[in-house]
């Protein structure tokens, strides 16, 4: 997926009008273009240059983030993404909101202040009618110029023939001052005629809306100031992760130790961390203590305690030891760099309820225009004054802004991404988030998932040879697997540098591994292998909790190794915290042995479990729960490894464990928990639900408010005042509410 940055966007119109000019590209399949960030995620064979003339010519700039610098490091890429985010939008505003207030509060005091409560004024401007009506009409034009910004968006969008928001301000604005403009020349004609000054009054006091087409720019900035805040609030959290990217690390080269630039650093490079110092890059402890402080990555504040052959990962605070670490993962490649990654990327996604306020938002538009032009010549048939149509017609056009809707729905997905970031959990889009909250089935991986996957081995019961020869066998053909249980075998029998000679080593998947040792043939894994070799294997009966791993030579059984795993500290609280957020249903899948499975699943309180199963069996069974729980909510999938890679593709939803999963279970998950706690899937599962709430709340906020204003409008009841503060009124209500939504984490 490529991203843009657009330029340009001041409004949820001009997003669905970029979208849908980039979708009528032909060779794009899929775009998603994200207010909140300026950004644009596209998916298809289209150029790069096709794409970017397609924004252009719909009236906006596109660029191809980081194309400046496309050969550029991993800390360059990051200062782009800082740029990017970098909020240069809001000391505009204030700067524009600082002098519409003066030249407002001026034009307010002339108007309310002296016309209405008698304030005085100099006595140049005493019962001088169409002196104070020119003053009027420059301080207003003051106030629109210093707001030019929505009438050049609102009129080149108009003119693009996709007008936005700003051009109903535009248009509330520009016809408020030209209509007074018209009673202007009126007044001066009336002057020429012999009219005097004081019969001028009741044209100044009823015609007159200079006041009216300067309020509506210098609020609806009030408006976009605290939106452009909060929009700066939500990203705060990416900001400051940006922050903390390592820039140096002190690698041992030639037996000395040398500060050099993290971009430098490379897989294999020896680094040294001191007490206090950040961990440049991803690694695996090879000397040394210490505690790690991981609350950046994972949320939790507790120091992690890590030793010789514990993993290390980039920006977190080595807080006690001095540790000496191999380079694992460098550049972009690191976990925190990937974390960026995806919080970044998820603000190009969309939740379906935010498409659909989009929809609305791209038809919305051109049809308030239309109704207040037709409350306006209605109003005119019922005979009204053409001033006072003109007036419910403006009305029309501020009340019917839907600011408040299309800004705090991104706004709150936005926040509640951020949240949940905070609290260690990864959400990759607003879609997923949306889909998360609406989980009543969740399916388990069991080894690294609900298991700590790290194997003991517990008992070797040997055919007509010693348990170290058993051992011996079996250690030295899982020598080349990366699998727990591999490495548990080679840990219950460590010397592998003595002269056995193994070749030809091949894994089969769902079976084991097969190697020829000595030149003899040597299978070890499960019982589905031993059958597929011939070999008549028995089970044991001593130690059923744990994994039977079972070994031939030359087809002639051996005997088998107990391998059991260690069940996490929290699963089984994390399985009950699942079922007090209104999960219905628990299953765990798995490629164990039936046993060990069911023993497992009545330790945890899991409602289903399906066992000794390939791969491919467990895409097979989530399909079938997927049809079993259709009409029933979601159905999540948690794993870990490889070979969950297409089960959480699959699922409704997918959540991979992100620091002992695998790297293409965290590509294909949906959410990621980065500290591998169970307990973290509850708490996601909150946060989504608290999200959601909070968009349906600002949802039916600000549609019934503006309804009811709406109906008060048109009918005569609300006035251009009314109309103004409940737009700004709404908007700032719905904003303060999504916030909240950064906060979900902490109370979820």
């Amino acid at each position: 997926m490529r991203q843009y940055t657009v330029t340009g966007m001041t409004c949820a119109a001009c997003q669905s009008h970029v979208e849908k000019a980039v979708a009528e590209v032909p060779g794009v399949s899929s775009v998603a273009v994200a207010l909140l960030t300026n950004s644009m995620a596209v998916d298809g064979t289209a150029s790069n240059e096709e794409i970017i003339r397609a924004v252009e010519n719909a009236g906006y700039g596109a660029r191809l983030k980081g194309e400046e610098k496309k050969k550029s490091s991993a800390s360059e890429k990051l200062a782009q993404e800082a740029e990017a985010l970098a909020d240069h939008e809001t000391p505009k505003l204030k700067r524009r909101l600082i002098w519409s207030a003066v030249f407002l509060a001026l034009l307010m005091y002339i108007t309310m202040g002296h016309n209405m409560l008698g304030w005085p004024v100099p006595a140049f401007f005493d019962h001088n009618h169409l002196g104070l009506a020119l003053t009027e009409m420059f301080l207003a034009l003051i106030v629109m110029y210093v707001n030019k910004d929505f009438f050049l968006s609102g009129g080149k969008s108009l003119a693009h023939g996709a007008p936005n928001m700003d051009t109903l301000v535009a248009l509330g604005s520009g016809v408020s001052f030209l209509w007074s403009l018209y009673v202007l020349y009126e007044m001066t004609y009336l002057l020429t005629q012999g009219t005097s000054n004081a019969d001028l009054m009741g044209f100044y006091h009823d015609r007159l809306y200079f006041e009216s087409a300067a309020m509506i720019p210098a609020l609806i900035t009030v408006g976009k100031t605290l939106e452009s805040l909060s929009k700066g609030r939500t990203t705060d959290a990416l900001k400051s992760l940006m922050r903390m990217a390592p820039r140096t690390a002190v690698i041992e080269k030639n037996g000395q130790e040398v500060s050099i630039a993290i971009d430098e650093v490379q897989p294999g490079d020896i680094f040294v961390v001191r007490p206090g110092e950040t961990i440049p890059v991803d690694g695996v402890i090879i000397e040394g203590t210490t505690a790690a402080d991981e609350s950046a990555l994972t949320g939790e504040s507790v120091p992690v305690d890590k030793a010789e052959g514990d993993t290390v990962k980039a920006a977190t605070i080595n807080c006690s030891g001095f540790i000496r670490a191999r380079a694992t993962r460098v550049g972009e490649d690191t976990t925190f760099s990937q974390i960026i990654r995806m919080v970044s990327d998820a603000a190009a996604t969309k939740a379906p309820i935010a498409r659909i306020a989009d929809a609305v938002s791209a038809v919305f538009v051109p049809a308030v225009i239309g109704v207040a032009v037709l409350v306006m010549i209605v109003w005119i048939l019922l005979g009204a004054p053409v001033a006072k149509a003109l007036e419910y017609a403006i009305c029309v056009l501020v009340i019917s802004c839907p600011c408040a809707l299309v800004i705090s729905i991104p706004l709150s997905f936005f926040a509640g991404i951020g949240g949940a970031s905070k609290a260690g959990v990864l959400v990759k889009g607003s879609n997923y988030l949306e889909t998360l909250s609406k989980v009543k089935t969740v399916v388990f991986d069991k080894t690294g998932t609900l298991t700590k996957g790290v194997f003991q081995v517990t008992a070797a019961h040997p055919q007509e040879m010693s348990e170290k020869e058993l051992l011996h066998l079996a250690a030295h053909v899982e020598r080349y697997s990366t699998h727990p249980i591999a490495a548990s075998l080679r840990a219950a029998y460590p010397n592998e540098s003595d002269s056995c000679r193994v070749e030809a080593v091949e894994e089969i998947a769902g079976q084991g591994i097969r190697a020829h040792v000595n030149g003899n043939v040597v299978c070890v894994g499960n019982s589905k292998m031993m059958e597929a070799v011939g070999a008549e294997w028995y089970d044991c009966h001593r130690h059923a909790a744990g994994t039977v791993i079972h070994v031939s030579i030359n087809g002639r059984y051996a005997g088998h190794v107990i391998i059991s795993d260690v069940v996490k500290e929290t699963s089984k609280a994390a399985i009950a915290a699942l079922k007090s957020v209104g999960v219905a249903r628990t299953v765990m899948l798995t490629g164990d042995a039936k046993e060990v499975a069911d023993a497992v699943a009545k330790e945890l309180g899991i409602d289903q479990v399906r066992s000794e199963l390939l791969p491919a069996d467990k895409v097979q069974n989530v399909e079938e729960l997927l049809l079993e729980n259709k009409g029933n909510g979601n159905l999540a999938f948690v794993g870990d490894g490889i070979n969950d890679a297409p089960v959480l593709t699959r699922a409704d939803i997918g959540i991979a464990m992100g620091a002992m999963g695998s790297d293409a279970a965290i590509e294909a998950a949906d959410v990621v928990l980065m500290d591998d706690d169970p307990m973290k899937i509850s708490q996601a599962i909150r946060i989504s639900r608290k999200c959601l709430s909070i968009v349906n709340q600002n949802t039916w906020f600000s549609i019934g408010i503006k309804l009811v204003v709406l109906l008060l409008g048109a009918v005569g009841i609300a006035n251009m005042w009314f109309a103004i503060f409940a737009d700004v009124g709404v908007m700032i209500l719905a904003v303060l509410n999504a916030m909240r939504a950064l906060f979900a984490g902490r109370t979820a």
